[in-house]
């Protein structure tokens, strides 16, 4: 649930709850359900199930990670979540989302990666004190193929100091997304057990190589994590070259006088 991850473009995943709804063709072979029936043996997935919110341990590694970033001197990413959405309207969610909007804020060495397929509830998801963004997040929205592309709108409209598309498993080309206002994209096929390898390999080389030019030409940083594959981190090449880049020059605003590292959620009872 928490701590190394072995997700390429973050240092650590959080799940402040676990359990989702599938809502696209994207979810179809989700690694999380499978994760959370087989080898946690619960039953958190649909719209009727319960969630299960993580243990006040899990919630703690969160003090751990900011102060050792802060002692470090360099912010870490976290992707919250690998096994939940972080806007999902459920009651369980409802109810915990509060608690993650402080546990945020009071880790401002920590950058928080919020991806969510359900881009139309986002704004209603947010703090009041939202503003033009909380500094250390970034707003992100998988998006598979064009079918889905009215997500990077739904997006680009809320204020956010990085947004970013997780094209993830990539299903189809994305030759007509639009990446105004996009920061950072991250390509990768799907992978694992039943994955879906949507044409050939040339054809996912091919919508990596596309996409790549494109953000090149839109100034939007480029991420390749995969092809379309058996295992997860397997076909991590693009071209021969790893290409891996995260977005640069838009370091969080409000930490000139140092992040309060030495917080540790008091206010959440931790």
């Amino acid at each position: 649930m928490a701590g190394e991850t072995l997700i390429a473009w973050c240092d650590h995943t959080f799940n402040a709850w676990m359990g989702c709804t599938k809502v696209s063709a994207g979810c179809d072979h989700c690694y999380a359900e499978t994760m959370t029936r087989n080898r946690m043996g619960i039953s958190v997935w649909g719209k009727d199930a319960a969630r299960q919110v993580t243990s006040t341990a899990n919630w703690k590694k969160l003090i751990a990670w900011n102060r050792k970033a802060a002692e470090a001197g360099e912010r870490r990413r976290v992707f919250c979540g690998s096994l939940m959405d972080w806007a999902e309207a459920h009651p369980t969610a409802e109810a915990t989302r509060p608690k993650l909007w402080q546990a945020i804020s009071e880790t401002p060495w920590l950058d928080w990666l919020l991806l969510t397929k359900r881009t139309g509830r986002i704004t209603r998801c947010l703090p009041d004190d939202w503003g033009e963004g909380y500094p250390n997040v970034w707003l992100g929205t998988s998006i598979e193929d064009m079918r889905v592309a009215f997500r990077a709108d739904h997006l680009r409209a809320i204020p956010a100091h990085i947004r970013f598309v997780s094209y993830e498993p990539a299903l189809g080309p994305l030759d007509d997304l639009d990446l105004t206002g996009i920061h950072w994209l991250i390509y990768g096929g799907e992978s694992g057990p039943g994955y879906r390898a949507e044409g050939t390999e040339h054809d996912h080389q091919a919508w990596a190589r596309a996409m790549r030019y494109r953000c090149n030409r839109a100034g939007t940083t480029f991420f390749f994590k995969q092809s379309a594959a058996p295992r997860t981190e397997t076909g991590t090449e693009l071209d021969g070259e790893t290409v891996r880049a995260y977005p640069r020059g838009r370091e969080p605003l409000g930490f000139e006088n140092g992040p309060a590292s030495g917080r540790a959620l008091l206010t959440l009872g931790l």
